[in-house]
């Protein structure tokens, strides 16, 4: 809709009186424009496209509010959707993990405005591209004066190295996002260029899933453009840049891992484009090649998409302190056998001193005038501009062409100016000063209120064979009040924002992209099964399947051990309360926490701690973090459905800390809902996972860490003879945590029986929680893996464990000695206790290529197994 539409009245009320955000901010720098107004354009209509926003908000109201903020915070944590604040070191200590936020109010671009802008983002990086190919390779702008050289060549991101490395196809700048801000007269303007490693298009696409849900019919009715045809078109560009001669190329998205700050984004990213997600220890160069681990063999790499800095891309060529590389990258993309996009060294274009030259480049490279305008900088590497920016500090953020943060000198005493002129005429050169950014407003929601907030995005393009490609939307910011951000998505935000792009016509160019390449009516082969995954992958895989099962038996044996106790609270003297403390050592035990319940302490707080206190290994919050950490280092292999569960799970957890004074209600509640989640979990990967590698090493994971858990279990309760109405107690209980009571009563008529229960739980190879079943499931599953010969190491200890399994006579294992224990039965789980740690070490060293130290488990020291293995927190 366009023309004149009138604000509805409760959105002049809520919002108006919010507009002419600039003047009314707190913190904010005195003297800078008034902002352009999305909404409304700074007058009493509605801007086009933002007449049905307007109407919606109106409808749902202030009591509406924060409902719909709610409901989108609910669908980002069912999502997973997270970063890591900046500042966490990729190859440091973990950081906070922290759910994405978003804005529930999208942002409207109308579709004339966004055609200008499209054509205007395709000019800058056609230039950013020529340049880039320049510096690189002939360097005739620096021979010819119009790029002075320390401007290049001081750069932080200029890599010498990288110098004569050439991508296949017509552009060396393959990704390029670009920083936009509205000016006060609605054009837009650049805030910068981002040309390193761009962030955020996965953020963009999840922000449009969760909107679309959430606003549903606005969503309908508006029909903002697309994304979808924009990752399309990069699956297409990056087959298209493999080097010559590579057939059905493979692609591997580069990460850092998962403690990177945008690490949700680089794996989403993976999963839309259907390539593997890998870090640096998945990747090796022989033969002057890329290769990727795989399952006994290695496979060809021919493109990498690098989300990894690119000075910490190899340790050998570039930076030697870095973890995050593969040795031999760089001499691999020398010799053409493999494509690194963004191409090594491409974040030297993102040097703001290269702002004020562009529009004379664009005049001699492109024989055209610069589109759109960048905010006004200077570089002080220049005498003139050099002496206006000193003579301007007050008006100016100044900013380092490099790595660093930018300062603010009116925020600065007299003393801290005087220095930094100094630091300006001692290096010149690595300075630049630039006009305060004019961010536009827009409506945002605040509580029960629709306020006006300072906006800007990112936009994103990528080369493709037909020209660049631009992304139908973009990453929008909501800006901090008191905050000048340096980038869009580093610091300086309070959310994102949906942008949506209203429909002016058929995209051609991203229609053209959209097709398919090829004509052939022939199926595309599968990857194979080996192929598919790398060994920190399988080894992710298989410590998710530990980490839940884990976290399911530990919850079990505690909801279980609190009952007990709860009914024995005011009968200390019954016969059977005896079986509390037995229940309770059991749960120091096998947690192997140090969390014990000596005399005097409150059960109640124990109890919780033993949920809640991450920092404590042998916990459920600790087995949940583990949990949570494998399962973000291998997101592209899971069921987008695992997030909702984890968030379900997580919300229990947080009711319960938050929960004052509970009385055991949320306690059990929090117990309860655990569980469902392990369960849930566990649905999710029998039914929507497909039998690869992964799948058997993480089932491989969780029978290996149920058996011990029951191992576990089983020496810490039935070992020692107990008087009968005790025994009782603790084999119910016992029961109740292998969730085999049902099976026991129907089968054995309610006689309870040392023997009997483990004659059920040790031997019986039909009930899915008895040892055996574990064992034979395990066999099974080696058996299927690609690399099985039948005489490994992990399968001659499952055998000799099927052996032991087929000897035992839990009739005898019964028995009490004269010192009132079962020793036979003692002797018999430490054994097998003992080959399943073996067990796991070999899957370990057999199919895992960093595999490291295991931590005990139970009540046997170090014959458990229990560390956390890559990428896991321990």
């Amino acid at each position: 809709m366009t023309g004149t539409v009138t604000l509805p009245p409760s959105l002049v009320e809520s919002y108006r009186a919010r507009s002419g955000l600039f003047p009314a901010l707190p913190g904010l720098l005195p003297g800078l424009p008034g902002g352009w107004d999305e909404l409304t354009g700074g007058s009493d209509e509605l801007q086009p496209g933002w007449a049905d926003v307007a109407a919606v908000l109106d409808g749902i109201g202030r009591h509406g509010l924060p409902a719909l903020s709610a409901s989108v915070d609910r669908l980002l944590e069912d999502e997973g959707v997270s970063y890591i604040p900046v500042g966490t070191r990729a190859d440091g200590p973990p950081g906070i993990v922290r759910r994405w936020p978003v804005d529930p109010v999208p942002l409207i671009v109308d579709g004339d405005d966004w055609g200008r802008l499209e054509s205007a983002l395709v000019q800058r990086s056609t230039l950013l591209d020529a340049v880039l190919t320049d510096i690189y390779g002939r360097r005739s702008l620096i021979r010819r004066g119009l790029l002075p050289p320390e401007l290049v060549f001081r750069h932080d991101h200029y890599l010498r190295a990288a110098h004569g490395i050439r991508i296949p196809g017509r552009h060396q700048l393959f990704f390029h996002a670009v920083d936009l801000c509205r000016g006060p007269g609605g054009d837009f303007l650049v805030l910068g260029d981002r040309a390193q490693a761009p962030s955020g298009s996965g953020y963009a696409m999840a922000g449009r899933r969760v909107i679309s849900r959430v606003l549903p019919q606005l969503y309908r009715r508006s029909a903002p453009r697309s994304l979808g045809t924009y990752f399309h078109a990069m699956r297409g560009a990056l087959q298209a840049v493999a080097p010559a001669g590579a057939e059905d190329a493979r692609v591997v998205v580069l990460s850092p891992g998962t403690h990177s700050e945008t690490a949700f984004d680089q794996a989403f990213l993976a999963s839309l484009l259907g390539v593997p997600l890998v870090e640096s220890a998945d990747l090796t160069v022989r033969g002057g090649r890329v290769w990727m681990r795989a399952m006994g063999r290695y496979e060809p790499v021919d493109v990498v998409l690098r989300r990894v800095d690119a000075d910490y891309s190899d340790p050998l060529d570039l930076r030697p302190d870095s973890a995050l590389g593969v040795v031999g990258l760089v001499e691999a993309c020398r010799r053409g056998t493999v494509t690194v996009v963004n191409t090594l060294g491409s974040g030297a274009v993102e040097n703001p001193g290269l702002l004020p030259y562009l529009p004379a480049l664009a005049r001699d490279l492109l024989g055209e005038d610069l589109a759109m305008p960048s905010i006004p900088t200077w570089w002080c590497g220049d005498p003139d501009a050099r002496g206006y920016v000193l003579s301007h500090l007050d008006d100016l953020i100044i900013k380092p062409t490099g790595v660093g943060m930018p300062l603010v000198p009116q925020r600065m005493s007299a003393a801290e100016k005087d220095e930094l002129r100094l630091r300006i005429l001692a290096d010149p050169a690595r300075w630049v000063g630039q006009e305060h950014a004019p961010f536009s407003e827009a409506p945002t929601v605040q509580g029960a209120e629709l306020a006006a907030r300072r906006v800007g995005m990112r936009t994103f393009l990528v080369a493709h064979q037909s020209g660049y490609v631009v992304m139908p939307g973009a990453l929008g910011r909501v800006i901090k009040d008191d905050v000048l951000p340096h980038t869009i998505l580093a610091g300086g935000a309070v959310a994102a924002k949906d942008v949506w792009v209203r429909s002016s016509g058929v995209d051609s160019r991203a229609s053209a992209a959209y097709r398919r390449t090829e004509d052939s009516e022939d199926l595309v082969p599968p990857v194979e099964m080996a192929a598919a995954v790398s060994p920190r992958v399988l080894e992710d895989l298989f410590w998710l399947g530990r980490y839940a099962e884990r976290t399911e038996d530990l919850t079990r044996l505690l909801s279980s051990a609190r009952d007990v106790a709860d009914t024995y609270r005011y009968r200390a003297g019954d016969a059977g309360a005896g079986a509390v403390q037995v229940l309770l050592d059991a749960v120091t035990r096998v947690s192997a926490s140090g969390l014990g319940f000596p005399p005097g302490v409150d059960l109640m707080d124990q109890m919780r701690r033993l949920v809640l206190d991450s920092g404590v290994p042998g916990t459920v919050s600790h087995a949940l973090s583990g949990l949570h950490e494998t399962a973000r280092s291998v997101r592209d292999q899971l069921s987008g459905d695992t997030w909702m569960v984890l968030a379900g799970v997580d919300r229990s957890v947080a009711d319960l800390a938050a929960a004052g004074q509970d009385t055991g209600a949320q306690l059990q509640a929090t117990h309860a809902a655990v569980i469902s989640g392990m369960l849930a979990l566990s649905g999710l990967a029998s039914e929507n996972m497909v039998r690869d590698p992964g799948w058997y090493l993480m089932d491989i994971g969780r029978r290996v860490e149920r058996a011990q858990q029951l191992s576990a279990l089983l020496q810490a309760t039935l070992t020692v003879g107990h008087a009968a109405e005790v025994e009782a107690t603790v084999i119910d209980a016992v029961l109740v945590v292998t969730e085999s009571g049902v099976t026991y009563r129907r089968r054995y008529r309610g006689h309870l029986q040392v023997g009997t229960v483990l004659e059920l739980l040790l031997l019986d190879q039909g009930n899915p929680r008895a040892l055996a079943y574990q064992i034979s499931t395990i066999g099974d599953a080696l058996r299927r893996l690609p690399d099985a010969s039948g005489t490994s190491r992990p399968e001659r200890i499952v055998e000799d464990i099927s052996s032991r399994l087929r000897r035992a006579g839990p009739g005898v294992m019964d028995d009490v000695d004269a010192t009132g224990r079962r020793s036979e039965l003692a002797d018999f789980l430490a054994g097998i206790h003992e080959s399943l740690r073996s067990l796991a070490d070999a899957v370990a060293a057999q199919h895992f290529f960093r595999s490291r130290a295991m931590l005990p488990l139970g009540p046997l020291g170090p014959g458990g197994s229990g560390a956390a293995g890559s990428g896991a927190m321990s």
